[in-house]
């Protein structure tokens, strides 16, 4: 196993030792134990940065499951490298930040076993090459943020939040398994590589639109896009730590990813194109729109990270039509995968300072209600400063890096317009109007909330507590990422050629990218786009208490949060009432169900599919066989017409003895005893049981015949019959019992065929099935003993209420 295999699986060893360390260590905070974790990993991807600058790549593979494609296999390029280090980078500053934001009275071993656990996933998630592994992790990254956002459990709006993300982001997750099902069979592999040298053989598939519908809709999902995104905002009841972390540099940006990553193999359909532009610019318009009304300061960072996501969308959509064109022209709209990257990179940088600045605001006061805050400026001047550099930058005003890719972000939409392809030169238009729009409420969200909260009057008796500046230790990683924010707006050059170049080639396949920003690119269209969304986004926030009436007056049945909470009520009752409706209680009515559903599915299957019987090799009936035959049929039909329990109990024994001579004709002598054990056990415990109980002679009432009862079972009888010799008639393959014949002595060294396929070929079932057992006894012994306690604990009540009277 490589280094690359260590540095992916370091997390996850580290999330089953974090538990152990903090349970016998709680005198130091057990995040100073977990901070080196992914600080050594982001050292280790920043050394990896020249070898994807040299156009290089790492590929380290490990077999797993080759049989199955399912390989270890990591893959390290510049797209690849870019996720490692956000989730690493981010993740030793949230690390860092949770030392001070969370007190040791929190369950902190659970709560750092869970972000490693996470941290761990995303690793996997953007370096595997297989994507089977990939599918592994991705469920994996579900998993574990719903452990994040729900860990204050007692809160019922963080178990709602949790359970939210979890339904919409794995039903995703099953979106996303079919399509990668389907990649793997147009393809042929399972390595994402492979697949993306082979895309012209995919592309030409019928289901080629089948697969990149399901892909989107799974990345859709995680990166919350518009209708999906509404699992996001309710996902900010978890502590701020994981906010800053899930949804502003990791979890939320593995849809990204993965259309980043599979845009070589779609992005030659115009629906691909299509759909991820507007679906993102329609997520940008509807997340900027709604974070302007919002009164939770982790409301507005929670929409504004929607609108965000959707920007980015956007640039990778428009991105993909590079694929269409060659030089030049190609290279015009590779710039929108830069500027995709460039913003990705910068939206983690501001929004991961915000949410720690408003987990401190929240520490601070004790609230995050706007209408309560205010007028801070004086009382939390660092927190001010720090607010103003990271939402200006959110805003896009220079000279901050915000500013940068938001220039870029506006000249890709305007020039796609050009594009003589897929009616871009000519319903295109409507995506630099949108892409406006949302620009102008974005500027207007970001604005007011330095107003809101620092500006205005301070009111003391609003608080809950008395503000006053966070602790030097919660402010490092904002301050550590408010620099970054002004040295990658004014130096972006430290990231062009390492970061973003690479990057930026690993998506569009064409080693042409080049990341040049500028303050002042001249007096261009998006130069004036720009002022007008500063001198538009001026009037609105001035006019704001009149038109924002319009927005909060949205009725609740038009959102789609009703619509879910409705669903989460209907679904339970009518699968209560379906369920209800076929399950009586009554174990006729169960086996009537499943044997006649074995009925007619296996009627419809032998229609619709050819099949042989083969009676030339059918062995002759003997005439004690056909004896015993009879005698099993006479002794079934006594059991039906019996009135005494104990002759039914006599002629049931009587039909297994029947088949146990039937294995001794047909040379088991072995099964026939096990036959005969078993039913002479069976017997005597039926006896035992009907002994206790009442009516054991007669039944007390007369049983009417039942001819739906006699269909089905001759149906059954007939079914069963039929797939037997449809199963014999078509043996594709040897028996395996010569294989067992030829090696029983020399592989197992044993005599006793039986045995030794019980013990030695088949030792791992044996050895589960000898588990079943251990824990069907502990269980019982369980059961025993509770009842045994429970019975200690009535007669202890009784007596204490007996002492009383």
């Amino acid at each position: 196993m490589s280094l690359l295999h260590l540095a992916v699986l370091l997390p996850l060893i580290f999330a089953l030792i974090i538990p152990f360390v903090y349970r016998f260590h709680k005198r130091i905070h057990i995040g100073w134990f977990v901070l080196p974790i992914p600080v050594v990993l982001f050292i280790y991807f920043l050394t990896q940065i020249s070898t994807t600058m040299s156009g290089d790549t790492i590929l380290k593979q490990a077999k797993w499951m080759p049989h199955f494609g399912m390989n270890f296999d990591l893959y390290v390029d510049g797209l690849g490298l870019l996720f490692a280090l956000l989730i690493t980078g981010i993740g030793s500053l949230v690390v860092l930040y949770s030392i001070s934001y969370l007190s040791r009275q929190e369950q902190l071993g659970n709560f750092y076993c869970y972000l490693l656990l996470f941290m761990g996933a995303m690793l996997g998630v953007v370096l595997s090459d297989n994507i089977i592994i990939l599918y592994l992790f991705w469920e994996l990254t579900s998993f574990s943020s719903f452990l994040l956002i729900s860990f204050w459990r007692d809160k019922q709006k963080s178990i709602y939040g949790a359970q939210k993300s979890m339904l919409v982001t794995v039903f995703g997750g099953l979106s996303l398994l079919g399509g990668l099902i389907l990649l793997t069979m147009l393809g042929g592999s399972t390595s994402i590589r492979t697949l993306i040298a082979h895309a012209s053989e995919i592309q030409i598939s019928p289901l080629f639109i089948l697969a990149m519908v399901f892909v989107l809709i799974g990345a859709m999902t995680k990166s919350a896009q518009f209708p999906f995104y509404i699992w996001l905002p309710d996902a900010m009841e978890a502590p701020t730590p994981v906010s800053a972390y899930l949804h502003s540099a990791t979890m939320v940006k593995a849809g990204l990813y993965l259309v980043a990553r599979m845009t070589p193999i779609f992005a030659i359909s115009q629906g691909w194109i299509w759909t991820v532009t507007a679906v993102g610019l329609i997520t940008l318009f509807w997340g900027s729109l709604n974070a302007t009304k919002q009164e939770d300061l982790k409301g507005i960072l929670a929409f504004s990270t929607v609108s965000q996501l959707g920007m980015i969308m956007s640039m990778l959509g428009i991105g993909a039509v590079s694929y269409h064109f060659e030089g030049a022209e190609s290279k015009l709209y590779v710039a929108a995968f830069t500027a995709a990257i460039f913003h990705l990179i910068n939206h983690a940088t501001f929004k991961g300072s915000l949410f720690m600045i408003t987990g401190a605001i929240d520490h601070a006061t004790g609230t995050r209600d706007v209408k309560k805050l205010g007028g801070l400026l004086t009382i939390m001047p660092i927190s001010f400063t720090l607010t103003i550099i990271t939402t200006l930058s959110m805003a896009g005003v220079p000279p901050f890096n915000g500013f940068l890719s938001k220039e870029k972000f506006l000249e890709s939409m305007i020039e796609v317009t050009h594009a003589n392809l897929f009616s871009l030169n000519t319903l295109g238009l409507l995506i630099p109007i949108v892409a406006i729009v949302g620009s102008i409420f974005t500027f207007v969200y970001s604005v007011r909330f330095i107003g809101q909260v620092f500006l205005g009057s301070h009111k003391p008796d609003a608080l809950p507590n008395k503000a006053h500046e966070a602790s030097k230790l919660m402010l490092v990683s904002p301050i550590i990422l408010a620099v970054l924010v002004i040295v990658f707006g004014f130096a972006p050059s430290i990231l062009s050629s390492s970061i973003i170049e690479p990057a930026v080639n690993a998506i569009s396949m064409k080693d042409n990218a080049h990341a040049e920003f500028h303050m002042f690119h001249g007096f261009t269209p998006a130069f004036f786009t720009t002022l007008g969304i500063y001198v538009v986004g001026i009037l609105l926030i001035l006019s704001f208490a009149y038109w924002v009436r319009v927005l909060k007056a949205q009725p609740t049945q038009l959102t789609i949060n009703y619509w879910y909470d409705k669903l989460g009520e209907w679904t339970p009752q009518f699968s209560k009432k379906l369920t209800n409706s076929y399950v009586t209680g009554f174990t006729r009515n169960n086996l009537l169900i499943i044997f006649a559903a074995l009925i007619i599915l296996t009627i419809v299957t032998l229609s619709v599919t050819p099949f042989h019987i083969n009676f030339k090799d059918v062995s002759a009936v003997r005439p004690f066989e056909l004896i015993i035959v009879v005698l099993i049929i006479t002794a079934t039909a006594m059991i039906i017409f019996a009135h005494s329990r104990l002759f039914s109990i006599i002629m049931a024994s009587a039909v297994g003895y029947a088949v146990a001579i039937f294995f001794i004709f047909f040379g088991a002598p072995d099964l026939a005893l096990t036959q005969f054990v078993v039913e002479t056990i069976s017997t005597a415990l039926f006896l035992l049981c009907f002994y206790h109980l009442p009516n054991l002679n007669r039944h007390q009432e007369t049983q009417s015949f039942k001819w739906l009862n006699v269909i089905i079972s001759v149906g059954v009888g007939i079914v069963v019959t039929v797939i037997g010799l449809i199963a014999y008639g078509n043996r594709h393959f040897g028996s395996i019992g010569e294989f067992y014949k030829t090696h029983v002595y020399d592989l197992a060294h044993g005599k006793n065929m039986v045995n030794v396929i019980l013990v030695d070929f088949r030792g791992t079932d044996t050895l589960f099935e000898s588990s079943v057992l251990g824990i069907a006894g502990l269980g019982v012994y369980t059961m025993i003993k509770l009842r045994t306690k429970n019975k200690a604990n009535d007669q202890g009540g009784n007596h204490v209420e007996e002492t009383e009277k």
